[in-house]
């Protein structure tokens, strides 16, 4: 795991992740951006998660007790080219 972080996070976005355009109205204005979501009950699977987010740089943030969100546009971009697109 540690030596290809990558591949790891590729395999739980894959299984229990999601990249969705985030719909969001500010100041009365609507618009989206790209957001990875990523839900697991374990909180050592969502642990692990987080460290090989950590060891690849890609900040993140825990948006509900059982999901942790990648939210930044730098930080998307750099997990996409980790996780890819589901097939």
């Amino acid at each position: 795991m540690a030596a290809q972080p990558g591949d790891f996070l590729r395999g739980l976005f894959h299984s229990d992740g999601c990249r969705i355009d985030n719909p969001v109205r500010r100041a009365g204005r609507d618009y989206s951006y790209p957001r990875h979501l990523f839900t697991n009950r374990s909180a050592d699977i969502l642990g692990l998660c987080g460290w090989a987010l950590d060891l690849l740089g890609i900040a993140w943030r825990m948006n509900r007790p059982d999901s942790l969100s990648v939210a930044r546009r730098v930080a998307v971009a750099a997990l996409d080219r980790h996780v890819g697109p589901k097939s």
